[in-house]
C-alpha cells in the first residue's frame, strides 16, 4: 500500500493509515491510497475506519465487492459523498505477482490463446473511489500504471530546501484534486494500450502476407479464429470503458457550479480531460475494430486467391482437354470395326493420320495461347 500527501506545491509519501487518520487532511490538499487488491481484501477494515475519520463516510458493501471483484467489467457507480469508477486496463503482464502476507491466494489466471501479443495483454480491472479530498485506487498487484505515476509525481515534486534545482518539467501541473488524478492514471492506462498498436498491427500484416500466398499449403486457422476472439473480446472492454467514462462525463454537468473562479477552472479542466480520456478510448475502440475488418479481409482475400488459382487450373485442364478432343474423335473413327475405311488400307495413311492430330493439337494449342487459355494469372 502506498500512501502519497498531494499539495499544490509538494508531493510526500510514506505515512501509514493510522498516522493519516490521526493527522487528517490540511485544506488545499488531499490523499491517494493505492492498495493492491489483496492487500485492500485483507486491510478493508482499516481502510474503512481511515476513510471515516477523513472523510466521514465509508464505502457501501456493494461497492467493497465490486473493488475485489477481479472479473468486473468497467463501469461508474456513485452516492452523495463519492463517486466508483471500475476502469479494466489494456496492459501488457509482467509476470506473476507476488501474493500480500495473509491474503486469499488469488485465482489462476485464464490460459489465453492466441498470438503471443493479444496473449500478453492483461485487462485487470482497477477500481476509483473518489471523495472530495481523498483519491482510494484498488490495482492489481503488478500494476506498472500506479508506479509509473506514482515516480512522475514524486518526479516532479520540487526539490527540497538545500538540495539544488528541482528536476520538475517545466510547465507540468500537478492533479488539482483527486478526481484530476484518477483522470490522469486512467489516460495513462489507456495509452498504455496505444503503444501496442504496432505490434499487433506487424503481427496482422504477417498474416495477411501468409494468407496471400497461392501456394500456401498450411494455415494456421486456429491462431487467426483465437485472434479474431481476443479481439472481439477487446472491442467489448473497450465499449464498457467508453460507457463508464461516459457516465462520468455526463455526471460532471450535475455537479455544482463553483462560486470562485479557480473552482470552475478546475471543474472545467476536469471536463476538458474526461472528453480526453473518451478521445483516446475511440481511438483505441478504432484501432481494434480496423484490426478485426483486416483479419476478416485476410481471411476472405486468402479464399480469393485459392479460388482464382482454382479457376486458373481449371481452365487450363478445360483447355488441354479441348485439344485432345479432337485427336480423341480421330483415333475412335480409325478404331472402328468397319472393312471399308478411307486410309486404312494405304501404305501411308498412318502418317496422314498421325499428321493430321499433330496440325489440329498445335493448331488448337497455338489458338488457346493466345486467347490466354493456357498462360497463367500475373503474380499467381
Amino acid at each position: 500500500m502506498r500512501i502519497f500527501h498531494i499539495q499544490a506545491h509538494s508531493v510526500a509519501e510514506g505515512q501509514s493509515l493510522a498516522e493519516l487518520a490521526a493527522q487528517g487532511i490540511p485544506p488545499e490538499s488531499y490523499v491517494w491510497i493505492a492498495c493492491a487488491r489483496r492487500e485492500f481484501e485483507v486491510a478493508q477494515a482499516e481502510v474503512q475506519t481511515t476513510l471515516q475519520a477523513l472523510c466521514g463516510v465509508q464505502l457501501v458493501d456493494l461497492h467493497i465487492s465490486d473493488l475485489i471483484n477481479n472479473q468486473l467489467p468497467s463501469h461508474y457507480d456513485y452516492t452523495s459523498q463519492y463517486d466508483l469508477l471500475v476502469f479494466r486496463r489494456l496492459a501488457t503482464q509482467n509476470g506473476a505477482a507476488p501474493q500480500e502476507p495473509g491474503a486469499t491466494p488469488a485465482p489462476s489466471p485464464l490460459k489465453r490463446s492466441g498470438p503471443p501479443v493479444l496473449r500478453r495483454i492483461d485487462t485487470s480491472p482497477v477500481g476509483f473511489a473518489v471523495f472530495d479530498q481523498l483519491l482510494l485506487t484498488v490495482h492489481p498487484t503488478d500494476c506498472a500504471v500506479r508506479d509509473a505515476y506514482a515516480a512522475r509525481l514524486l518526479a516532479d515534486a520540487p526539490a527540497p530546501a538545500g538540495e539544488g534545482r528541482s528536476s520538475a518539467v517545466p510547465g507540468a501541473r500537478r492533479p488539482a484534486s483527486p478526481a484530476d488524478l484518477m483522470l490522469r492514471v486512467a489516460n495513462l492506462m489507456v495509452d498504455g494500450y496505444l503503444d501496442l498498436r504496432r505490434e499487433l498491427t506487424r503481427q496482422l500484416d504477417h498474416w495477411q502476407t501468409e494468407l496471400l500466398k497461392p501456394r500456401s499449403r498450411y494455415v494456421n486457422w486456429n491462431s487467426l479464429l483465437e485472434a479474431r476472439l481476443s479481439l472481439h473480446q477487446l472491442d467489448d472492454i473497450c465499449e464498457d470503458q467508453r460507457t463508464a467514462v461516459q457516465n462520468w462525463t455526463d455526471a460532471l454537468e450535475t455537479w455544482a457550479v463553483p462560486d470562485s473562479s479557480a473552482g470552475q477552472r478546475d471543474l472545467d479542466l476536469l471536463k476538458v480531460r474526461s472528453r480526453d480520456l473518451l478521445e483516446h478510448i475511440e481511438r483505441v475502440v478504432h484501432h481494434v475494430r480496423r484490426l478485426e475488418q483486416s483479419s476478416e479481409t485476410a481471411v476472405q482475400m486468402h479464399f480469393s486467391v485459392q479460388s482464382n488459382r482454382t479457376n486458373d487450373i481449371m481452365r487450363t485442364l478445360t483447355a488441354l482437354t479441348a485439344v485432345f478432343l479432337p485427336l480423341n474423335l480421330i483415333a475412335g473413327i480409325f478404331g472402328m470395326n468397319f472393312e471399308f475405311i478411307p486410309l486404312v488400307h494405304k501404305a501411308d495413311g498412318f502418317w496422314w493420320a498421325m499428321g493430321s492430330m499433330v496440325f489440329i493439337a498445335v493448331a488448337l494449342v497455338a489458338l488457346f495461347w493466345r486467347k490466354r487459355y493456357l498462360a497463367r494469372t500475373s503474380g499467381q
